[in-house]
Formats: structure tokens, C-alpha cells, sequence
């Protein structure tokens, strides 16, 4: 476990240095991803609203099958020694953090940021929140920046090639068939290399812009912009949004209209979708009462993909955290499979890749344990020594799949990053 203290000991008598937490409301930026510097940015902002940041005040890296109840151990911790100065009391002010977390337990670490400014935006009300050694200091609110585009990128095979990845795909068909599981969810990656301008605004802007319903997200080296909440917490209000079960658009209404109601219809992607909701259901009933489940799903429709969604709903009947909650949900069967230890032995054994804190929770949390966090999807990792974007896409594999569907599948899914990306 790697930590960087908000408050540093000073020599001498080991007493740290005073922190305080102070958040202001401000006039509305309007804008919030456009407000980012280059270096380091945090982001969680849907529609407009949400939350970012900059500066690191704090940062955990953890890893391990305890990670989660580390991170709010620590969390919990420093918050204690915060001194608190909070106007606008809304979930998302006072002190927050953005995390990331790995999807397996040991391959890689996962990350706690804690900013040193926040802008928040949500409901009509806007704040800004500065964590330093003075209240007094207040920077301005940036100005709106428009981040230079890469001048060219080319794209190359990740860690498989699309033979071997299908290949991989009907080995996993095969084993379900036999009774070994019910659905496991195998991933692929692809690479790009740029040239010239790698800023990851450009991404940040570009992908909130085209998915807006989405929830575009920042945390250390991944961005990208998910469909999928796994757990939002407001007070005692629990929410879940569970997609599963997926066919590219066509760009025409009355065609894409028919592959809907397919969709809807199709035995294979219903029981890939039921899956999934059942592991949610499961996960949160051990917390939650009034649960509500819808019987059949809805049609979620993003603008290069159509997706099987349920709203899963409850109230909180103990003291969990939104890091317990994501906790108990990680892994969902939608970026797992069922059961879950098997699947996660198919995948170790089938994917040929690590998938690092992609498909791992990844979102934010507040002091009074409120926040939200999405499954990590649509999204990748940007490493600027190297110049490489590394994309990620995957799809859950149950008895009726087929590896030429899949292949198209997870390509479908891999175009938000791939369109972002180029240059205009």
C-alpha cells in the first residue's frame, strides 16, 4: 500500500500541519470538463453535471482482496483530521475522492486521488472546494481551454488478434456448453500510438459530447465514458444500473428500431441480461430493503450501441458506504460472468491480457460515505511517455454466442475511444 499524506509531519514533535476543507458555493461554470489543466485530471460528469479535479492533496495506491475496506479505512482516517468548513452541504462537497479500483484483486493497484480543488455542479447549484493549510486562499475558477487534437494515430493488435480472440470465444462457448459455467465475459484490447498532441481533455471533451448520457470519468492514466452505474448512494437511496445484452446501432431509426425490439426478443441477450440483474439483486439485498427489480428490461440506446438495461432500486438498512456497496457488488456478472469464482478462473485462463482497473469500479466518495460509482467500460488507458492509448472492450459469452457476432460486438464497443481519438 503506497500512500501520500494530506498532512505532512514536520521535524521535531510529530504534530501535522492543519488542513482545512473549505467549500464555497460559485457561479455556475457551466462548462466543467472545459475547466480541467492538463496535468492530472479527475472527472465524474454526466449531462453537464458532476464533479472534477486537480492537485493531489492525498493519494492512495492499494491492492489486495481487502482493497476496498482499506481505501475507506484510510479515507476515514484522514478525513478525521480535516478541518471541515462546508456552506453548501450537498452530496459531493466537503472533501472528496476519486478512486479507481482494479477489476482482479491482486494484478494491479488500485487508486485513491483526493484533489486539492473540486468544482462540483449539480441541480442548478455550483461549488468549489480547496483543501490547503490556509482557508483564505481561493483560486479562480479556470478559464474554458480547447485542448489541441493528435496530428495523426495509428492502431495495432493488442494482446490478442481478432483470430485468436474469437478463437478464445468459442473455446469459452464450448466450456459452457459442457456445463462448466453460465456466462463468462471475455475482453480484448487495442492499441494506438500518437503523433503529435496527446492531451486527455481532448478525449474527456469528445467523449461527453458525443455519449452524454454517459458518465465521463478521469482517475490517474484512465478515462473513458461508461453506460454502466454500478452503484449510486444518496443518503439511503441505493441505485443500479445493470446493461447487459448489446447490438450495434445502424444509424437509421426504423432499422435501429428493429434490432431493438430483437433485442428484446432474443433469447440469448435476455439470459445474459438476467445474469447480471440477478448478481445486482443479490449483492444488494444483503444491504438494502424495498429492493425493486423490474421483470424485463429496457432498451438503453447510446449513439453507436443499444444495450438491455434495469434501474435496480432500494433503501439502505445499514451503515454501508458506497465503498461497501461497490464492494459487495465488484465483480457483476455483466464484466464477469457466472458463478464468479469460475469465471474468473475462465478469463485468467482464456483472455491473454491484464485487464488492470479496467471493468473495475470507478467513481467517487464523500465523507458522510455518499457517492457514485460506474463499472469502468468504454474506456482506456493513456500512457504520454510512450504516446499510447490502450482501448479496451468486452462481451458476455453464454451458450447461444457466436465468435464472428462477438468479434463485431466488442469492435462496436471499442469506437467511442477510437472516434474521440482521431483528429477532427
Amino acid at each position: 500500500m503506497t500512500t501520500r499524506a494530506a498532512t505532512p509531519q514536520s521535524s521535531g514533535e510529530p504534530s501535522p500541519e492543519r488542513v482545512f476543507v473549505t467549500t464555497r458555493p460559485i457561479t455556475d461554470p457551466v462548462e466543467l470538463l472545459a475547466r480541467l489543466p492538463r496535468s492530472g485530471p479527475l472527472a465524474w460528469v454526466r449531462g453537464g453535471e458532476g464533479l472534477i479535479g486537480w492537485g493531489v492533496a492525498a493519494q492512495l495506491e492499494v491492492r489486495g482482496p481487502e482493497r476496498f475496506s482499506r481505501a475507506q479505512r484510510w479515507w476515514s482516517e484522514l478525513c478525521s483530521r480535516f478541518e471541515i468548513d462546508d456552506t453548501v452541504s450537498m452530496p459531493g462537497t466537503g472533501p472528496v475522492a476519486f478512486g479507481s479500483f482494479s477489476f482482479d484483486a491482486d494484478s494491479s493497484s488500485s487508486l485513491i486521488v483526493v484533489p486539492q480543488v473540486v468544482i462540483g455542479r449539480r441541480a442548478g447549484q455550483a461549488w468549489m472546494t480547496v483543501i490547503g493549510s490556509d482557508p483564505a486562499v481561493r483560486p479562480s475558477v479556470p478559464p474554458v481551454s480547447v485542448p489541441e487534437a493528435p496530428l495523426y494515430v495509428t492502431w495495432s493488435e493488442g494482446s490478442r488478434s481478432p483470430l485468436e480472440w474469437q478463437s478464445a470465444v468459442g473455446e469459452a462457448v464450448r466450456r459452457i456448453q459442457a456445463g462448466e459455467l453460465d456466462k463468462v465475459v471475455l475482453a480484448r484490447d487495442v492499441v494506438a500510438v500518437v503523433d503529435g498532441p496527446l492531451d486527455p481533455r481532448h478525449l474527456l471533451l469528445r467523449l461527453a459530447d458525443a455519449y452524454p448520457t454517459c458518465w465521463t470519468f478521469s482517475v490517474g492514466d484512465l478515462l473513458g465514458a461508461t453506460p454502466e452505474l454500478l452503484v449510486r448512494r444518496m443518503g439511503d437511496l441505493v441505485t443500479s444500473r445493470v446493461l447487459a445484452g448489446t447490438v450495434r446501432r445502424r444509424g437509421d431509426d426504423r432499422a435501429d428500431a428493429s434490432l431493438a425490439k430483437a433485442l428484446l426478443s432474443s433469447g440469448k441477450d435476455i439470459a445474459e441480461h438476467e445474469y447480471a440483474v440477478g448478481s445486482v439483486a443479490k449483492a444488494l439485498a444483503a444491504h438494502c430493503t424495498d429492493l425493486d427489480v423490474p421483470s424485463r428490461p429496457h432498451v438503453l440506446e447510446l449513439s453507436n450501441v443499444q444495450h438491455l438495461a434495469t434501474d435496480v432500486t432500494g433503501r439502505l438498512a445499514d451503515s454501508a458506504t458506497v465503498l461497501a456497496l461497490a464492494a459487495s457488488l465488484h465483480p457483476t456478472a455483466a464484466v464477469c460472468g457466472t458463478p464468479t469464482e469460475r469465471a474468473v478462473s475462465v478469463i485468467d485462463e482464456l483472455e491473454g491480457m491484464d485487464r488492470g482497473r479496467y471493468a473495475g469500479p470507478v467513481g467517487w466518495f464523500d465523507r458522510h460515505g455518499d457517492g457514485e460509482f460506474g463499472i469502468a467500460l468504454r474506456c482506456a488507458l493513456v500512457d504520454q511517455e510512450r504516446r499510447e492509448v490502450r482501448s479496451f472492450a468486452g462481451c458476455g459469452i453464454v451458450a447461444g454466442s457466436d465468435p464472428v457476432d462477438e468479434l463485431a460486438e466488442s469492435a462496436a464497443k471499442l469506437v467511442p475511444i477510437r472516434d474521440a481519438l482521431e483528429p477532427r
